[in-house]
């Protein structure tokens, strides 16, 4: 029985799932004749509060198109250094949209309103890139699955205001920040320009990602997307999963989250285990002793059929999903005391 554990995207739909999907009604979406994705985005956009929402096949297009609409060929945004738009986009920003990127050292990948204004270019300096955006991240990716605190959310909003710039919310993971902090979708749309919510990551959906945002700004979303390459036509089945996971795959969510953490105290009891990184959603983050420890620990859970992620400068990842049953927990922790006593 393999468990894995690298990614929330691994998972599969339900049988319910596929079910709601092929029954489905579609249309073609590139005239916005798909009636159910046009349910999809009438409902997020509501979800959230917010004037429109477009569908788009991955989170990272949509995050691409976001930064396209906020900005121009030249300006700059700030973003934490861990940042997915800068680390695991492919360069899009820069090739998309001409926009260079100064990276500030945040806190598990979320920074503050400090540190933004500080990192803010004056408008008057021509020898730099014009500040037009920032992006934040919620949860974090390489930051753990970190939350931030809705406070200072509040001053970063305040603060862009101030300075005139944009604000994107990149949501791969909102779902799990919405759950753990019981925070209304409101507040962030009242919050954010606009928003990328991923499907497929938690929610269990095959694909897709929706982009939400303020009427202004969302006019030149379908321009964008069809430059992208992000037309499609009957993709209302893809949707439809969308839709089911919206009402059964959230609430759920919580389960992801105390398994994290069980995993990540047992971890911590291992002695070749030097750090933990605090657990706030489904990531765990935590690092070995010494590159033989983890190569040792690694080939330890390969035989014994797990796969975990290993991202570099000694940190390996756990990322929990519905796919990953309590069955596979309960095995998965008694692997892990196996060890500690090996």
């Amino acid at each position: 029985m393999k468990i894995d554990l690298r990614s929330d995207t691994l998972t599969k739909p339900t049988a319910e799932m596929l079910k709601f999907m092929m029954q489905a009604e579609v249309g073609d979406d590139v005239y916005k004749e798909d009636p159910t994705v046009n349910e999809l985005e009438r409902r997020i956009a509501e979800m959230f509060g917010m004037d429109s929402a477009l569908y788009f096949p991955t989170g990272s297009m949509a995050n691409q198109a976001a930064i396209k609409m906020h900005t121009q060929p030249g300006e700059q945004l700030i973003a934490d250094k861990y940042a997915h738009v800068y680390n695991y986009e492919g360069g899009g920003v820069s090739f998309n949209s001409g926009v260079s990127c100064k990276l500030i050292d945040g806190h598990r990948g979320m920074i503050t309103a400090a540190q933004i204004q500080e990192a803010i270019n004056p408008p008057d300096f021509y020898h730099s890139p014009l500040t037009s955006l920032v992006c934040l991240e919620n949860t974090t990716n390489k930051g753990g699955g970190a939350c931030y605190d809705i406070n200072e959310i509040r001053e970063i909003n305040a603060l862009c205001a101030e300075h005139d710039l944009g604000l994107h919310l990149d949501g791969a993971r909102i779902w799990n920040a919405i759950v753990a902090k019981g925070t209304d979708p409101k507040v962030y749309g009242n919050l954010f320009d606009t928003i990328s919510v991923c499907l497929s990551k938690g929610l269990g959906a095959p694909m897709g990602s929706v982009l939400v945002g303020n009427s202004s700004l969302m006019q030149k979303a379908m321009r964008v997307r069809k430059v992208l390459g992000g037309g499609m036509r009957q993709v209302g089945f893809m949707a439809a999963a969308g839709l089911y996971a919206l009402d059964h795959h959230i609430n759920r969510m919580s389960e992801d989250h105390d398994k994290a953490k069980e995993l990540a105290l047992q971890l911590s009891k291992l002695n070749v285990v030097t750090n933990v990184e605090p657990v706030d959603t489904n990531i765990v983050i935590f690092t070995l002793e010494d590159r033989e420890s983890e190569q040792s620990f690694v080939s330890y859970l390969s035989a014994n059929e797990i796969a975990i992620s290993n991202m570099g400068q000694g940190k390996l990842r756990i990322v929990t999903h519905y796919d990953y049953a309590q069955e596979q927990h309960e095995r998965f922790l008694a692997i892990l005391k196996a060890f500690a006593s090996s």
